[in-house]
């Protein structure tokens, strides 16, 4: 079953370019939520986080704050 992926990003943050890079390396597919142009899913993204800082990855509805690189090999083998 595939996984479904999305990550919150912005356009200046590394760690946001190393978890894609990381995702791309693995061969996940995932939905870039560039949340510095998109309104709703940086609303989304600290309504279920609390959180304004990105890197968030949300693996099947679980969210990921963070380039966690063990939380998240534990979330795609699930």
């Amino acid at each position: 079953m595939t996984k479904k992926v999305k990550v919150y990003s912005t356009k200046t943050c590394s760690y946001c370019v190393q978890v894609k890079e990381y995702f791309d390396d693995k061969g996940v597919e995932y939905e870039e939520i560039d949340v510095g142009d998109n309104e709703e899913g940086r609303k989304r993204m600290v309504e279920k986080t609390e959180q304004m800082g990105v890197p968030v990855i949300e693996v099947d509805e679980e969210f990921v704050v963070g380039f966690d690189k063990a939380k998240l090999e534990e979330l795609l083998k699930k």
